[in-house]
């Protein structure tokens, strides 16, 4: 190998190590927080709420009210079609 890719391989080398280095700690924070909610979700649970409901609450906090709105209006026509509305 000559000097040049010797070199280019040891800073590509060690620019990868960066990533994989940061990629790992972040990967610690996440399951860190994933901790943290499990441990939200046992409280929320033993002072008597519902966590899938809570699950749901959360996921539709983050979506658009208009996809909501068009996501129920077809659950409802689906309902009514099936005979459960």
């Amino acid at each position: 190998m000559q000097d040049s890719e010797t070199s280019s391989y040891g800073v590509a080398a060690g620019e990868l190590t960066q990533f994989i280095e940061r990629i790992e700690r972040l990967e610690e924070e996440k399951k860190e927080v994933a901790e943290q909610i499990k441990e939200v979700m046992a409280e929320a649970k033993g002072r008597g709420y519902d966590t899938k409901v809570i699950r749901k609450v959360v996921a539709l906090r983050k979506r658009d009210a208009d996809d909501i709105a068009e996501e129920e209006a077809v659950l409802e026509m689906y309902k009514a079609a099936l005979g459960m509305a």
